[in-house]
């Protein structure tokens, strides 16, 4: 007889740790902490709030509040700790030695998830550039234990150790990873580049994390893209054309999610990706407002888009999940706002007159009667305009046209009104 298992994985157990220090709402950012630990896989059976006036340097929580978390790990087989800040090595190494549990910060957190979702050649640089950046003044290692020895006259004694090797191996990689991103960084550049000297107009969706970027996408110009009630369930920009009421044809661009206190060495390495917004013609900032953290999260975009230079283009407060809410009541917004939900599609054709007024006039309606010898010309103004209505007369073809201005001065002789 043959007895079959099944090998099934458990997720790990986590804590939640948090020290108040009264520069944020505790219980806000553990939320937020807790929908990051499921995203990165992890269950979170419990909560913990210290309250300081500053943290511990050596513990972060202190010896007192580190004994009771000692004592529920013991009694729960807690398998990880996750603390809702970035921890210093020190404080990782005495947390892990006292409780004898795996202590992973905030940043460490989500660079997991970054690193578990980066698709794209593009994105999988700009996460294990972040990794290797966090991760270099953390090193720890035996020191002399682990020495290579050298060998010959004038190289005796403990030589290289392993932690000073490790950290050059990691500082080449580091010069590796930047110089490969530069490189796309210039790709992307240049096709910026091109697609202002072709005229293109370009729309970035920016917003928080989970606010429904990537299903607005999709609803609006069937992109496929990966669309999850998750943090993070997309990294990797998408690009497609939308075709607007007024005839004209836009691209629109899905960009990563934004979270507060997103770490420095991830906004840096994804700084090329955030550039398509400072490079774009109007910008989308897509928010929950079923969210109670909906003003917040309009506010962590705001910061980043400020620090982009972008708070002068044309904004949409692009208040989505509508279809969630009892009441719209006041809800906080930049510039102009549109209610929407991206799910069932509600408010997107005012979304896309939004849009098309946000826009720099680049056509105009006219009405035109063409000689019957500029036959070509009419078909230019169908597959570069939009024809509103054609009708055949003695005189020639009469158009009423929404085109593109150039195209009206080429053949402003023949504009009737």
């Amino acid at each position: 007889m043959k007895e079959f298992f099944e090998n099934s994985q458990q997720p790990e157990t986590a804590v939640l740790v948090c020290v108040d220090l009264d520069t944020y709402d505790p219980e806000s950012s553990l939320d937020e902490l807790e929908e990051l630990a499921k995203t990165a896989g992890a269950q979170v059976v419990a909560r913990m709030i210290q309250k300081r006036d500053k943290p511990d340097n050596a513990t972060y929580i202190g010896s007192g509040k580190l004994e009771e978390l000692k004592s529920f790990c013991e009694d729960n087989e807690i398998d990880l700790l996750i603390f809702d800040a970035e921890l210093s090595p020190s404080q990782t190494r005495n947390i892990e030695d006292e409780t004898g549990v795996r202590v992973v910060d905030r940043t460490t957190l989500i660079l997991d998830i970054f690193a578990g979702r980066a698709v794209s050649g593009e994105g999988k640089l700009q996460v294990e550039l972040a990794q290797l950046k966090y991760s270099l003044p953390r090193l720890t290692g035996k020191g002399v234990q682990l020495s290579r020895l050298g060998g010959g006259i004038g190289t005796r004694g403990p030589g290289e150790t392993k932690l000073e090797s490790d950290r050059r191996h990691i500082r080449r990689r580091i010069s590796s990873l930047e110089e490969q991103l530069e490189g796309l960084e210039k790709r992307r550049g240049n096709l910026r580049s091109r697609r202002a000297k072709d005229g293109v107009q370009t729309v970035a969706i920016v917003g928080y994390t989970n606010a429904g970027k990537s299903t607005l996408m999709n609803t609006l110009t069937q992109a496929g893209v990966l669309a999850e009630d998750k943090l993070f369930a997309t990294l990797d920009p998408t690009s497609r054309g939308l075709d607007l009421p007024d005839g004209r044809r836009v691209m629109l661009i899905d960009t990563v999610g934004l979270i507060r206190r997103l770490p420095h060495h991830l906004v840096e390495a994804f700084k090329s990706t955030l550039e398509e917004a400072a490079s774009a013609t109007v910008i989308l900032n897509v928010c929950d407002a079923s969210s109670d953290e909906c003003a917040e999260h309009l506010r962590v975009t705001a910061d980043l888009l400020t620090e982009l230079g972008c708070m002068n283009k044309p904004i949409i407060s692009v208040m989505n999940k509508c279809d969630l809410l009892e009441t719209t009541g006041d809800l906080p917004t930049i510039g102009r706002s549109v209610m929407i939900s991206a799910k069932d599609g509600t408010g997107l054709d005012k979304l896309l007159s939004e849009i098309a007024a946000a826009l720099p006039p680049t056509r105009r309606q006219a009405k035109l009667i063409l000689p019957y010898s500029l036959s070509a010309m009419a078909a230019r103004f169908r597959t570069e305009g939009k024809v509103l209505c054609e009708d055949y007369r003695p005189e020639g073809i009469y158009l009423e046209v929404i085109a593109e201005m150039y195209l009206l001065d080429e053949n402003k002789e023949y504009i009737v009104d």
